[in-house]
């Protein structure tokens, strides 16, 4: 009998500068798939866990943040297939305790919104940067 392939849920965070406006975006590292691209910061949701929680989680691995998962915004989503079916959900974080720090990544930086179509990503994140973009009613 024939297994479907399961699906990879990821949350992924636009952390929005307050004075700014910037969203900050990682560089991965060379060695990863996609190396080298920019992307936002998150990660795949463990077995059982909501995508809030996973993004708390994963930006207190990546970037040593502290996040509560009530100031959450969903932006919207891209779904595509890797190796199996990807659905990534965006979230505007506007808020959070903590400088970010580079923990997981090559390089982080800040960017205007307005900038991150220019930038190198993995194809299913220019979806989600249009998304914020008509969020922000760029």
């Amino acid at each position: 009998m024939e297994t479907k392939p399961s699906l990879i849920l990821v949350a992924a965070a636009a952390l929005i500068g307050a004075d700014s406006g910037c969203v900050l975006m990682q560089r991965r590292n060379e060695a990863s798939e996609h190396g080298g691209l920019w992307e936002f910061p998150g990660g795949k949701c463990e077995p059982g866990e909501v995508p809030e929680a996973a993004l708390v989680r994963e930006l207190s691995e990546e970037l040593g943040l502290i996040v509560d998962p009530a100031t959450l915004s969903p932006i919207g989503f891209a779904s595509g297939r890797l190796e199996r079916p990807l659905v990534i959900l965006l979230y505007a974080v506007p808020e959070w305790q903590g400088e970010p720090q580079c923990l997981a990544a090559s390089e982080i930086a800040w960017f205007k919104p307005n900038e991150l179509a220019q930038l190198a990503m993995p194809p299913l994140d220019y979806g989600l940067a249009e998304a914020l973009l008509r969020m922000r009613g760029n």
